[in-house]
């Protein structure tokens, strides 16, 4: 794994780290397929129960990295081509269909200033843990282009169409406070307490029941795009799959012997 991204299993948790802090986690394209790669082997991985997406230094992710873009923009022009925007269909798609798919739930442990597709990564996940210091910005008007990474369809479900238009075509700075306000953060910790929180919560969600945990996401992501019909239908079958698991036996064993449930993650 290249070191722009950082990938640690420990007790069925996956914590993947962007790492390029002298960058505040810019984008490059090694960065962009390290962090594919990573999210794609755990969400593949059945030793994996739960995930913590977070990054080092003082940003989560500014998005793109503008050099590269810039220089990648230069060598198009001059060989008549236009490779650079293939990034989106390449790259960043990808990344958040990984995370959206994945059949575990995600937290986004947002240590710093999420902008551009880094706010895209954060708003992909199923929870975001927010350090007190941190802010967000679509930031993509700002440099004349259209939102990507999802944000599209993620924010306006999130914080509405009026809210979501607003930051888009205005982009600034939402500070973790308001984001909580707003519905985009989950919960808001203390800078210096973000890696604890974030390694407890993920342990938290590394013990539970998993298959639940990917039928509710299955569920969610359902229910936005069907028909109350069609979402009554699809619980159905998911409650019907998850009601035959492992975990649902262990779940009502547990509670009749009054103790707490073990979870197998099937």
């Amino acid at each position: 794994m290249a070191d722009t991204v950082l990938h640690e299993v420990t007790d069925g948790l996956a914590t993947i780290t962007i790492n390029r802090p002298e960058a505040m986690n810019a984008m490059n394209i090694e960065a962009k397929v390290a962090l594919r790669d990573a999210l794609r082997t755990a969400g593949d991985d059945p030793a994996v129960r739960a995930v913590v997406l977070t990054a080092t230094g003082r940003a989560f992710c500014v998005g793109q990295d503008l050099k590269e873009h810039v220089a990648l923009l230069a060598a198009d022009r001059e060989h008549g081509s236009d490779h650079t925007m293939t990034t989106v269909r390449e790259h960043y798609n990808p990344i958040v269909r990984a995370i959206t798919q994945m059949p575990k739930p995600v937290v986004a442990a947002v240590n710093g200033v999420a902008a551009g597709a880094g706010f895209g990564f954060a708003l992909a996940a199923d929870y975001r843990l927010v350090a007190d210091s941190a802010a967000f910005n679509t930031s993509f008007a700002g440099v004349a282009l259209t939102a990507d990474s999802g944000v599209s369809w993620t924010l306006p479900r999130l914080i509405g169409q009026s809210r979501a238009s607003d930051l888009l075509l205005f982009p600034r700075s939402v500070p973790a406070a308001e984001a909580l306000e707003l519905g985009i953060a989950n919960r808001v910790v203390a800078t210096d307490r973000l890696a604890e929180e974030a390694a407890a919560l993920g342990r938290t969600l590394a013990e539970g029941p998993t298959a639940a945990y990917s039928a509710i996401k299955q569920s969610l992501a359902f229910g936005t795009s069907h028909s109350l019909a069609e979402s009554l239908e699809r619980e159905d079958e998911l409650q019907t799959r998850a009601g035959a698991s492992e975990d649902h036996s262990i779940a009502v064993a547990a509670f009749l012997a009054k103790e707490k449930p073990k979870y197998l993650g099937r």
